[in-house]
């Protein structure tokens, strides 16, 4: 195997690498301004904090976005192959699906998705009655006071 043309092309890029470092520094800015290292976005310095608190919620679901958009990949190269893998390839993709869907409705089941605060959640469940109908008028601290005794304070 020949391989003059990909030490040749490797040769080229490392100079070109190196000669336009070169030409930067020379004809670049020497002064070094106040201006010059502030973080700046399409020309506009920033302004304030570039701190900021974002929810653990939102983490959880990009995460959660990443391993799904990741399926995505496997799904596309069980679609090219679908002919050469036949019916074992659809066995194989019915598994996957089927683990991915059962890990979706566990993290729906223990809560993941719910972007609710905890007093959100205790507020929906006052509102909820008998048999899953919900209740218009919310209950009293006297009320509620006397369910969390009678329940034994769970």
């Amino acid at each position: 195997m020949d391989l003059f043309p990909l030490v040749l092309y490797s040769g080229i890029v490392i100079v070109l690498i190196v000669a336009l470092t070169a030409v930067s520094h020379l004809l670049g800015q020497k002064r070094k301004d106040h201006a010059t290292h502030e973080v700046y976005e399409s020309g506009q310095l920033s302004v304030g904090s570039a701190q900021l608190k974002i929810s653990v919620p939102f983490y959880l679901t990009a995460i959660l976005f990443i391993i799904f958009d990741l399926e995505v990949v496997f799904l596309f190269a069980w679609a090219i192959s679908i002919r050469e893998t036949g019916w074992l390839g659809y066995a194989e993709v019915f598994i996957f699906i089927s683990i991915l869907v059962a890990g979706l409705v566990y993290l729906w089941r223990a809560g993941a998705l719910d972007w609710r605060t905890e007093r959100q959640r205790v507020d929906r469940l006052n509102t909820i009655g008998e048999g899953g109908v919900v209740n218009i008028r919310r209950k009293t601290d006297k009320e509620q006071a006397k369910d969390h005794a009678h329940h034994g304070g769970h």
